[in-house]
C-alpha cells in the first residue's frame, strides 16, 4: 500500500468545550487532516477558506500541491508509525481522516491500522472530535458489495468498528462515488444514504471540515450525496 500523502490540519480558532464552533475563538491550534488523494486536497482547501491554519502530515512533502504549500505547515511522517502520528496530532483539538489505497485493492489492514494509531494518539492527547471518510458500500450487506471492492470494504468496516468503540465524538462519513466535478450542493442523512449515487469531491471535503463544528453529527454514521436534482 502507498501512503505517500497524509495531511493534517491545525488552526487557532476554537477551544472546543461541550460544543464546537470553529469560527469563534482565537486561542490555540485546533484541527488536523490526514489526507490521501484528491478528496483530502479538497478538505484542506475548505479548511483554508475557513481561515484555518493547516498542518500537513505527509510521507513525501513533495506531493503537496504547490498552491497549498505556502498555506500549510508540513510535518513528514507515516500514519503507520505511532510516534509520527502522535507528534503530528500534538496541540490539535479535532481531526479529519481521509485515508485511501490509491488504486491498490488487494487485502490490507493499512487503513484500519493507521486509524488505530490516530485514535490512540487522540486519546493520549485528549483530542475528542474526528471526522472520517469511509464508503457508502458500508450501507450494504457484505455479499452485495462488488467483488473488486470487498477487501477494501472489509478494512473500511474495521475502521468503522474502531470508531464505534472509541468513545470519541466521531463522524463516520459514507460517500458514494466521489466525482471530480465542481461543488454544487449536497444533502446528508444519518444511518442511511440520502439516495444519490455521486458526491463532488469539493462538497465532500467541505462537509468533512464543517461537520467538526456540528454536534448533531457526533457519534453518527452520515450518508452524503449531491442533491438529487443536481446529480
Amino acid at each position: 500500500m502507498k501512503w505517500n500523502k497524509l495531511i493534517n490540519l491545525s488552526q487557532r480558532k476554537f477551544p472546543f468545550g461541550n460544543s464546537a464552533d470553529i469560527s469563534d475563538c482565537h486561542s490555540h491550534p485546533a484541527f488536523k487532516i490526514f489526507w490521501i488523494g484528491n478528496t483530502g486536497v479538497c478538505a484542506v482547501e475548505a479548511a483554508v477558506k475557513k481561515g484555518l491554519n493547516v498542518r500537513a502530515f505527509l510521507r513525501d512533502p513533495a506531493k503537496l500541491p504547490d498552491h497549498l504549500r505556502n498555506s500549510v505547515e508540513v510535518v513528514q511522517g507515516n500514519v503507520l508509525n505511532y510516534k509520527d502520528v502522535l507528534n503530528a496530532i500534538k496541540n490539535v483539538t479535532a481531526v479529519v481522516v481521509v485515508l485511501g489505497t490509491r488504486n491498490d485493492l488487494k487485502p490490507s489492514t493499512d487503513m484500519s491500522e493507521g486509524l488505530k494509531n490516530i485514535i490512540q494518539a487522540m486519546k493520549e492527547l485528549s483530542v475528542e472530535i474526528v471526522s472520517v471518510c469511509l464508503s457508502a458500500f458500508l450501507f450494504r450487506q457484505p455479499e452485495e458489495v462488488p467483488a473488486i471492492f470487498k477487501d477494501i470494504n472489509a478494512d473500511h468496516q474495521r475502521m468503522l468498528d474502531l470508531l464505534k468503540a472509541s468513545n470519541l465524538k466521531y463522524i463516520a462519513v459514507f460517500p458514494p462515488h466521489i466525482a471530480d466535478e465542481p461543488g454544487t450542493d449536497y444533502c446528508v442523512k444519518h444511518d442511511e444514504s440520502p439516495g444519490g449515487r455521486v458526491i463532488s469531491k469539493w462538497d465532500l471535503g467541505r462537509f468533512l471540515v464543517d461537520c467538526l463544528s456540528q454536534p448533531e453529527h457526533y457519534g453518527k454514521v452520515v450518508g452524503i450525496c449531491t442533491k438529487p436534482n443536481q446529480s
